[in-house]
């Protein structure tokens, strides 16, 4: 016979970990929420991205736009992810199923990465991330690179297409430089 007391461990522990798993994030500033499928399409699609393109995914989560970028694109791409249970989901999808050789994982502060040699740059995140990326873009982005954002735009900057149903927002740097008369603007 099992011991209840066991029992009532083991779904104490499970109960924590998937709250652990969904909440947590909530403390590096962006709440867990998988990219839906079409969402990641349109997103890939509007930055063009090819097999000669570096992207890199910021809070890449488990991996819904590095691995399809990687595989159905051939880009070579780096995931950004500050939560340690989603790089661990990360590294062994790409243990098991990834292109290896053109997935980067990256465990740390996405404002720790430089973006220069970035030719794409997604992310789905809070706005208060997004305001605090946009300098970052505007200094280091190099011309011409893309910036897909899901749901949230970059504060000020002109969007160069918009999804409105799937909430995609396309930039391309440095068309996208804010008009200094509206730099408090949304899109």
């Amino acid at each position: 016979m099992v011991d209840p007391f066991l029992l009532l461990a083991v779904f104490v522990t499970a109960l924590a970990a998937v709250a652990y798993f969904v909440f947590a994030s909530f403390v590096y500033g962006a709440g867990y929420q998988p990219t839906p499928r079409r969402v990641v399409e349109r997103m890939l699609e509007y930055a063009e991205v090819a097999s000669h393109d570096r992207v890199v995914d910021l809070g890449a989560g488990t991996g819904a736009i590095v691995f399809r970028a990687a595989r159905e694109r051939g880009a070579t791409v780096l995931g950004v992810e500050v939560e340690p249970i989603r790089i661990l989901i990360l590294r062994l999808r790409r243990l098991i199923g990834g292109p290896r050789g053109r997935v980067t994982i990256h465990w740390g502060n996405m404002f720790d990465i430089d973006l220069s040699t970035a030719d794409v740059v997604t992310c789905f995140l809070w706005p208060g991330a997004m305001q605090k990326l946009r300098p970052k873009f505007e200094r280091e982005l190099a011309e011409g690179a893309r910036v897909v954002s899901h749901w949230h735009p970059v504060p000020g900057w002109r969007v160069a297409a918009i999804d409105p149903a799937l909430h995609v927002y396309y930039y391309r740097w440095p068309t996208a430089k804010p008009n200094p008369n509206a730099a408090s603007s949304v899109a």
